[in-house]
């Protein structure tokens, strides 16, 4: 029988509060409260230093890149030095002039800036027009090694790649995270915002299953209107942390929270065993995967 390996892990669903220095101290306020109730792993939303601005289409927007490392990550870095916990952060990385990244950061517990992940799948869809600002990453699916486990950090649109989960897998990753910004368009019909919702955390539980890992994903909330005059974005929130099996070890509604909870990071050897998905794959077969399509 596997040993249990219990890590306790926060989630911090925010709504935007204006900028960057107001979202900052919430989140030095919220990693606080994580790390007295005992959270060693805090994962955060994606771009958290501001609104999500991707819903127009503007080169002002540029200003509000910066650099890795930068302001934020030394930021970030003293709050997890300050409470010995490993943070997940979501930053809009300049990497130079005309050169920009959605990009994710790992601060380990003694403050170091001990990896990032580029976004690979960058959207261009009505109120999500990421093309514009992001070069998709070149950094690879590469775990990131902390001092709590290989952390297998991905960005929001690549939640709906099994490609993407599956290779952090494949290197090795005790589990995967999300960093997200997802929503729905508030003139949609219920139906079509439940099937939304429920789509994306259906992907979520697909990807925990498959390679039995536990995930983390972690979405904003709030109302976000549109520069364009559009009707802007309801973000849904409903972050959640599932097991190996996919089932919820907890999950969240729709009002900013901050959610705690321990995760036998253990599990993973048991399910592997009796699901022993990745000794059945047919690694011979699957050259066609890397087409665009099969005509």
């Amino acid at each position: 029988m596997s040993r249990s390996r219990t890590l306790t892990v926060a989630l911090v669903q925010e709504r935007n509060h204006g900028d960057a220095a107001a979202n900052l101290a919430i989140i030095e306020a919220r990693v606080a409260e994580a790390a007295a109730a005992g959270a060693k792993l805090v994962l955060l939303q994606e771009l958290h230093n501001g609104p999500y601005f991707c819903q127009h289409e503007s080169v002002d927007e540029f200003d509000l890149a910066e650099t890795i490392p930068g302001p934020s990550t030394e930021r970030l870095g003293a709050l997890a030095r300050k409470h010995g916990v490993v943070i997940v952060g979501s930053l809009f990385e300049k990497r130079a002039t005309g050169l920009y990244h959605n990009t994710a950061v790992v601060l380990e517990s003694d403050g170091r800036l001990v990896g990032k992940y580029r976004k690979m799948h960058i959207p261009d869809d009505p109120g999500f027009y990421e093309k514009f600002y992001f070069t998709p990453g070149d950094l690879g699916f590469t775990p990131i090694d902390t001092s709590v486990g290989r952390l297998g950090v991905l960005v929001c649109w690549d939640q709906w790649y099994p490609e993407a989960a599956r290779l952090m897998a494949l290197a090795g990753a005790d589990m995967l995270l999300y960093p997200t910004a997802i929503g729905w368009d508030p003139s949609d019909i219920q139906d079509e915002k439940t099937r939304q919702r429920d789509a994306w955390v259906l992907s979520h539980r697909g990807h925990a299953v498959a390679n039995g890992l536990p995930v983390l994903s972690c979405n904003r909330v709030g109302h976000e209107t549109s520069p364009l005059g559009a009707a802007g974005i309801d973000f849904w929130g409903n972050s959640h942390v599932l097991g190996p099996q996919g089932e919820f070890i907890a999950e969240a509604g729709t009002e900013a929270t901050l959610m705690v909870v321990d995760v036998d990071l253990g599990r993973s050897e048991h399910v592997r065993r009796i699901w022993p998905f990745l000794r059945d794959r047919r690694i011979d077969a699957y050259n066609d995967l890397t087409r665009r399509y099969i005509d």
